[in-house]
């Protein structure tokens, strides 16, 4: 097992210390009240109702929109375009909510409101268990709960009408636009964590890591001495999207069809908490900007670390595309996939 690095990350220490509440269980209660009423001897009807399909999170999104005040939309409402050319605030990755400390889902959502928020995103992931490893078991690291945590809506959820939805706090960033931008998978980058050591088994991404291992292990001496990159770009958003010129890394290209299998395996690992359709929509455009004969794997070493491991973070990188995964100190991942 790889020690823990003393690497400091100044996005991780953002200094909150929430009190812990809600798990599992509550979650459970909140998005499936009816089903409890109907276990308990609820009316046939309201049975019927919980056993009714959920709702696709773009239906919620639009739910919640429609319950707003003047004053919440006047608050939590942005433009669709808010920002600078070529740098919309939709695209930003957040490691607290996305309007500040002050705006947390606490003080500005409604107990209904924010109902609806956690079902958006669980709508969004693939499973109960994915929901469990996105909230840390509960935790959800600095920001303590999940009302520590944030969500903004960029343009108005009416009809045809573009939208984006973000939901961030700390080691997190997730949102959902409805397809509103093509060719940018979930609609910008997104980005989730957790603050324990990625390669200790308290840490809920430890299969990716052990996943991501299993691409630097396959690589042969030559090829790994290729891989090892200099010049480090960083893990984190914005500069650690920036693309390389020319590219860091050993190129896939020189990989045999067995190791490509393996690093294919490792993009749909580190997918697995998504919900299908947007995880498709990610090797989609992959594919369709080339493929991985076009992209490039680096594994890099903190700047100034001295310790024995040989990396502390794994990026691919190809047309359109940065997708990074850190282990140490603890767990970071960033991907941006976009149609180059």
């Amino acid at each position: 097992m790889l020690n823990e690095t003393k690497y400091y990350c100044p996005e991780c220490d953002e200094g909150f210390h929430l009190p812990r509440v809600r798990g599992r269980r509550e979650f459970l209660q909140a998005i499936g009240a009816s089903a409890a009423l109907a276990a308990v001897g609820a009316t046939p009807r309201r049975a019927r109702a919980a056993d009714a399909p959920p709702k696709p999170a773009e239906e919620l999104i639009k739910e919640l929109y429609s319950t707003l005040s003047a004053d919440q939309k006047n608050e939590l409402v942005l433009p669709y375009d808010h920002g600078t050319e070529g740098h919309p605030t939709r695209h930003k990755t957040y490691n607290a909510p996305p309007l500040g400390n002050e705006k947390r889902l606490s003080s500005t959502y409604t107990k209904p409101q924010q109902d609806l928020i956690k079902r958006t995103l669980r709508a969004i992931l693939a499973s109960d268990e994915a929901f469990e490893r996105l909230t840390r078991h509960g935790k959800w690291d600095s920001s303590g709960s999940f009302e520590g945590c944030g969500a903004v809506i960029f343009g108005e959820p009416e009809g045809k009408n573009p939208f984006a939805w973000v939901f961030s706090g700390h080691h997190l960033t997730l949102r959902c636009d409805g397809n509103s931008e093509p060719g940018a998978a979930w609609g910008g980058p997104i980005y989730y964590g957790h603050s324990v050591n990625g390669y200790d088994k308290n840490n809920v991404y430890l299969y990716q890591t052990e996943q991501v291992q299993a691409v630097y292990d396959v690589l042969n001496e030559k090829q790994r001495a290729k891989a090892h990159a200099t010049n480090n770009p960083g893990d984190t958003h914005p500069a650690g999207f920036a693309p390389t010129n020319p590219r860091h890394g050993l190129p896939l290209a020189e990989l045999n069809a067995e190791q490509k299998a393996v690093v294919e395996k490792t993009m749909r690992v580190i997918l697995d908490p998504f919900r299908k359709e947007d995880a498709d929509e990610v090797m989609q455009l992959i594919k369709a900007n080339g493929g991985l004969e076009h992209v490039n794997i680096a594994f890099y070493k903190d700047d100034g670390s001295s310790d024995k491991v040989r990396w502390h973070f794994w990026r691919l990188e190809g047309p359109g595309f940065v997708w990074n995964f850190r282990p140490l100190p603890h767990v970071h991942c960033f991907v941006n996939v976009l149609q180059a």
